[in-house]
């Protein structure tokens, strides 16, 4: 057996483990796997064989590694693993109207508990509201008191 095929085959494994950890979830694991073949590999390279084809080693694989790690990420942006959902009015997604300022002084009832966030029913509207951090419990009668942004801030009236 030559003494090059084992250190070949340890790289050609330590980069397929470089590319099933971009889709398998593992803490590390697999990168602490790739690692060890790929530096076993190298130790075998520059101990059996000689220096000069353990840079050579070395060479391929600065340049392989980041060429299958941006491979692995576009083939995972591609993949079934990927979120491709995008949300749309048409799925029921509605956002909150920025003119929400007219709702200030006016009244309503919560209907979730408001633990500060919660929804409430204003002028026959269910909105997302928030307290200023007071807990105000489900079917209480709120006021407008401000809005910031996006966010109608009630209390208790």
């Amino acid at each position: 057996m030559k003494l090059y095929i084992l250190p070949v085959i340890l790289q050609f494994l330590g980069m397929l483990v470089i590319m099933a950890e971009i889709f398998i979830p593992s803490l590390g694991l697999l990168t602490v796997l790739a690692l060890g073949l790929l530096f076993y590999s190298l130790f075998l390279v520059f101990t059996t064989i000689s220096t000069f084809t353990g840079m050579v080693f070395i060479g391929i694989d600065i340049l392989a590694i980041p060429i299958l790690v941006i491979l692995g990420l576009k083939l995972l942006a591609a993949s079934p693993l990927a979120l491709k959902n995008k949300l749309s009015s048409g799925d029921g997604v509605v956002s909150q109207k920025l003119n929400s300022k007219d709702y200030i002084n006016k009244q309503g009832r919560s209907v979730t508990n408001l633990r500060p966030a919660g929804i409430a029913m204003i002028e026959g509207k269910r909105l997302d509201v928030v307290t200023d951090g007071e807990y105000i419990e489900a079917d209480t009668p709120v006021i407008v008191t401000g809005v910031t942004g996006n966010q109608i801030i009630v209390e208790k009236a």
